[in-house]
């Protein structure tokens, strides 16, 4: 074969790979990825999210807490109405302090940071009145929703979690409640554990149940990172992994066009004109 005819053989076939990855199209039908439904963020903000550990050299729960919805909420929020039901803060000792911050709305997600960021955590811990709160926000009864519980701890108030779980089973038109533990401890002690003030690593909240009996999903997180995967589970959906992808998709589309290019520059001299 003739070398000018090589070369543009070689050439046209680079040109449609290139264009084959960098413009490889998702398929995706919104209607069935799972974002339709409604989602209320529960948020743990008692005094134990202030927690710097034993020994005071750890970073309180909240700041991490703060760091892995920075960068969770912006990506859901486009494709989800998001709400917020805050506990803790307020009176101390007032298990009464259980706030329905926002209604489920588009593209919540500066809303929901600047109530976050605005929050000094103390208080006890009425979890059980506040994943009603949100499941009313919902309208649990007429529509399918979601609730993510994030919370460090076991209810303080006198809730009883899992009879909370059963009426939501019995009542709702398809209400999940997924649960996440963020440091959790458990009740036993363990000398080694000093920065997080002696107790055992990886204890469940009692408000597993809420998750185990509506079909929901108990993320446990000891990071932020781990914190930011387990918001991604529970308040994303698969338009937001199909989204990803598609990114992941054309990034390496680029970059195999650019390796495709720099191929055909070093072997031009071989070609010739």
């Amino acid at each position: 074969m003739m070398p000018h005819v090589i070369r543009h053989v070689f050439v046209c076939t680079l040109f449609l790979a290139s264009m084959l990855l960098a413009g490889r199209p998702v398929a995706a039908d919104e209607s069935s990825l799972g974002c339709n439904e409604d989602a209320m963020l529960v948020f743990d903000a008692s005094g134990s999210m202030a927690s710097m550990g034993y020994n005071g050299l750890a970073i309180p729960r909240i700041f991490e807490a703060r760091d892995a919805l920075r960068e969770i909420l912006p990506q859901v929020s486009p494709f989800r109405r998001l709400g917020l039901v805050v506990y803790g803060p307020g009176p101390r000792n007032a298990c009464s302090n259980v706030h329905l911050r926002l209604q489920p709305v588009p593209h919540a997600a500066d809303r929901i940071l600047a109530e976050i960021e605005a929050l000094q955590p103390e208080g006890d811990t009425p979890l059980t009145e506040a994943v009603g709160k949100a499941a009313e926000a919902l309208s649990h009864r007429d529509r399918p929703g979601i609730i993510v519980l994030v919370t460090d701890g076991r209810e303080t108030c006198g809730g009883a979690p899992c009879v909370l779980a059963e009426q939501i089973v019995r009542d709702s038109a398809d209400l999940t409640v997924h649960v996440i533990g963020f440091r959790v401890r458990g009740e036993s002690f363990d000398p080694t554990s000093f920065g997080d003030g002696g107790f055992e690593k990886g204890g469940y909240t009692q408000a597993r149940c809420l998750a185990d009996q509506t079909g929901g999903l108990y993320l446990s997180a000891e990071s932020t990172e781990e914190l930011v995967d387990a918001l991604q589970q529970t308040l994303g959906c698969a338009l937001l992994s199909d989204a990803a992808g598609h990114r992941q998709i054309l990034a390496d589309g680029e970059d195999m066009k650019t390796h495709f290019v720099s191929m055909a520059e070093s072997l031009a001299p071989v070609f010739g004109p």
